[in-house]
Order: structure tokens, then sequence, then C-alpha cells
């Protein structure tokens, strides 16, 4: 009983010990007696044999590499960048990465990219960096690192320099720089209210002159003693005592 007890001990062990279990997002490969298969396990169980195999479990979700460093510019000058590189390895070609890199790839790819970053930012200057051709360094510097490392299966999905620090001199400069611009706007929206309100009172005056000309043009003496005898008609008419003083031509009331 006890020998049965044993052997079914050492029997569950094995097949415990000769299970792995391929998580959602990683890839395992066998190796055997130091050799790697070419054979790419995905998510789910896989066997082998625990005394001359173990399995090599790599992620192939997209990670994030943080760096700080100083990138030099066209003029010489030196800029603080806080850079994000997200990279990923391709799911089909794991074995190969394993072979010829190992699971030291994060090295690999921040070196590439010290390399790459000032290869290309070497081309700009300081304030490019800081304006919005930032987008277009990004991805120079995203290409010229997958020229190195896509041969190695390593696919480089962005770059991102989510912070950028100027040297202290050229940052006020800037600064200055649009200030006076948004200054210079402000006034150009002035001097265009203006414009319009000048052009508005001359409509104005404009139509004051036309309506004054036409109506002095239509008062001719026959209308104005048409007009006097309706006030005079209209001033009978109020139960008011009055004394109306006339020339018979404009009336003046009193009462």
């Amino acid at each position: 009983m006890k020998n049965t007890k044993l052997i079914l001990g050492i029997v569950t062990s094995m097949v415990l010990t000769s299970c792995a279990v391929i998580r959602p997002g990683e890839v395992g490969v066998k190796q055997k007696l130091g050799k790697l298969s070419k054979t790419s396990h995905f998510q789910g169980a896989i066997w082998y044999n625990p005394f001359i195999t173990k399995v090599i479990r790599t992620n192939i979700q997209i990670n994030d590499i943080e760096l700080s460093l100083s990138l030099p510019s066209k003029e010489g000058l030196s800029v603080i960048a806080q850079i994000s590189i997200l990279y990923q390895i391709d799911k089909n070609n794991v074995p190969k990465v394993i072979k010829n890199i190992g699971l030291g790839y994060k090295t690999i790819i921040s070196n590439v990219f010290r390399s790459a970053s000032a290869d290309v930012c070497s081309k700009y200057y300081a304030k490019d960096m800081h304006s919005g051709m930032r987008a277009e360094i990004e991805n120079a510097i995203k290409l010229k690192m997958s020229e190195t490392l896509s041969d190695q299966s390593i696919i480089i999905q962005s770059v991102l320099m989510k912070s950028i620090k100027l040297p202290d001199g050229l940052s006020n400069s800037i600064e200055q720089k649009l200030q006076a611009e948004q200054d210079a706007m402000k006034m150009v929206f002035i001097l265009q209210q203006e414009k319009l309100e000048a052009e508005r009172k001359i409509i104005e005056a404009s139509g004051t002159k036309d309506a004054q000309k036409i109506l002095s043009e239509g008062l001719t003496d026959q209308i104005i003693k048409i007009r006097s005898i309706e006030a005079f008609i209209e001033l009978s008419k109020s139960p008011n005592s009055k004394v109306i003083i006339t020339d018979g031509k404009a009336p003046y009331l009193i009462e």
C-alpha cells in the first residue's frame, strides 16, 4: 500500500511539473537539451519532459520603456526630453528573438533609441521639438529605429516625446515670441472692430443725411400751410382754454 501511494505521488508530481500554462499575451517556446524549438506555443497548456526540456515564456503585448535623456539640437543645444517607447515582439518570430537577442531586449531597444534620436534630433532646431514639428520628429525616430529592429522581429509601435525642457534662455525667447504673436493677433482684432465701427458710423451718417435731404425736399410751402391748418383743427378740439396767436402762417399756443 505504501509503495502504491509513493508511486502515485511520484507520477502526480511528474504530471504537474511537466505541464506549463501559457497565459494571454504570452508565447512559450520549448528548449530541449539547450536547443530551441522553432514552434511557438500560444495561450493554453503545453506538456514537456521536465528532465530535459524547459519552457521559455515571452510577453508579446505592447510594452512601454520610459527614458529621460539629453537630445542634441541642430544649433548644438541640449534638450532634456522624457521619452516613451511603445514596442512589441513579433509573436510569429519569438524563437528568433530568443535565439538572437535573448530576453534582455529592453536594453537593445534603449540603445537603438539613443542612437536614432541623436541622429534625428541633430537635424532639427531646439524650438522645433517644442512646436508642431514634434510629431514629425517622433515619426522620424520611429522609422530610424525600425530600420534596425524590424530584422530582429521587434516592432516599434510609436515614440512619444512626452515632455521637452528647453534651455532657459531659449525657453524665455520662445515664450516672449508667442506672447508677441498673441498681442499682434489681439491688435489686429481690435483694428478690425474699429474699422467695422467706423464703417457703421459712416453708413449711419449717410442714411441720416439722405433722410434729411428727402424730408427737406418734400416740405414745400403748400405742405407747410396744410400742416398748419391741420394743427389749428386739432387745437380747436381740445377742451382746455387756450389763446392762439398766429400770423396766418404758423400757430403759437398759450394755455
